[in-house]
């Protein structure tokens, strides 16, 4: 695919790209009592990611049992200074934010402040068309059916030209969740509510302003205050209309017919609830496994967390409460890709919060792209199921 729509949809791609696994299926959880993979076989795995996917940087991180026993880097930081990616910078995340998001909602559920089965319409009177109709789990789970303001052609960055305007002057704009939902609400539905699954941005736009609504502080406010400070995520940000990216980081870029257009600098109210998040490897890790090992949700709201729908019947993927489900060769492991222009992130965990891999990625070869999932699916299978014979 020439350059890139959108990396915010990357999530789907994802999705997509899991028949990987679907040639060895196991039923069941990953294994994670087999030893860590040796370090050379992981960062082979992660250079794939650069010389054979294209992507200039890539970073990732293992944990196993509270700790970290691997950290890779793989190219570089700067394609000019040509500088090595930092293993401890700090990346655009993107969607991996909706796990954030959806964990709040559950301790809300928690709380009984807010009701998974309630309609939408309680909380957002007068927001979503037919809202009477779509529940809080349906929002969660993509399965309301609202259209995803990301495929509006406003925002379908294919074109050389739609590039140049991107990097000139829609990158610095600053869009308000509401006129971002109302852009997706104009948009017919999918389908009706309950009766299909499609990933929508728009969904986890609608929670945010449901946070709001219930607790009277912005999502960001109640992240803050309900993961990063108890989990002390100190290197993840919720940028809001901040342009930059704080501390040591990989820059991301654009293809263009004149060479690499620098993209790291934007303003991520594109994103939102969505898929606005500033984290490391490190962080993300250590969340992962604080939220699969019960330390953030209490037992029936993580229960909820994993209930799953099927996302695609080709290959068979399935998507819980802004948690997916993905097929290794040895069982499931569960987490969120994501993706921001110029930056795409991978992270995943077993079901007990044994073993973490967290990756960031930043794709940039348009001829070697669609050799991206692959590669990253390959090193998460790795690192959960072991080298193969």
């Amino acid at each position: 695919m020439k350059n890139y729509r959108s990396a915010l949809r990357l999530a789907a791609s994802l999705l997509a790209g899991a028949s990987v696994f679907a040639l060895a299926p196991t039923a069941g959880a990953a294994t994670v009592g087999s030893p860590v993979p040796p370090r050379a076989a992981l960062q082979q795995g992660l250079d794939a990611l650069t010389v054979r996917a294209g992507a200039t940087g890539a970073v990732a991180e293992v944990r196993d049992h509270g700790r970290a026993v691997w950290r890779g880097t793989s190219g570089v930081a700067d394609l000019t200074t040509q500088q090595p990616a930092p293993v401890d910078g700090e990346f655009r995340a993107g969607s991996v934010t909706k796990t954030f998001v959806a964990t709040v909602v559950l301790q809300l559920s928690a709380e009984r402040r807010v009701g998974l089965d309630d309609p939408i319409e309680r909380y957002l009177p007068g927001m979503i068309p037919n809202g009477a109709n779509i529940t809080v789990r349906q929002v969660l789970n993509h399965t309301a059916g609202l259209f995803d303001f990301l495929e509006d052609p406003k925002f379908a960055y294919e074109s050389d030209d739609a590039l140049r305007q991107l990097l000139a002057v829609d990158r610095w704009k600053t869009l308000a969740p509401r006129d971002l939902i109302a852009i997706g609400v104009s948009h017919p539905p999918y389908f009706p509510p309950g009766q299909g699954w499609h990933y929508s941005n728009t969904d986890y736009l609608v929670l945010g302003e449901l946070v709001r609504q219930v607790t009277g502080n912005d999502w960001r406010t109640e992240v803050n205050h309900r993961v990063l400070q108890p989990l002390g995520l100190r290197h993840t940000f919720l940028p809001g209309t901040s342009t930059t990216v704080p501390g040591p980081h990989s820059h991301g870029y654009l293809a263009l017919p004149d060479g690499p257009a620098d993209i790291t600098e934007l303003n991520p109210s594109m994103a939102g609830a969505a898929g606005e998040i500033i984290s490391t490897t490190d962080d993300l890790a250590r969340f992962n496994a604080a939220l699969l090992g019960g330390r953030l949700l209490a037992p029936a709201q993580l229960a909820e967390m994993t209930t799953t729908v099927a996302a695609d019947e080709q290959p068979p993927t399935r998507y819980g409460l802004g948690l997916m489900q993905l097929r290794t060769s040895c069982g499931e492991v569960w987490g969120h890709p994501g993706g921001i222009h110029g930056y795409v992130t991978y992270l995943f965990g077993d079901r007990s919060g044994t073993r973490q891999i967290a990756i960031s990625a930043n794709p940039y070869d348009p001829q070697k792209g669609a050799e991206l999932t692959p590669a990253v699916l390959s090193l998460i299978d790795l690192t959960f199921c072991g080298p193969k014979s």
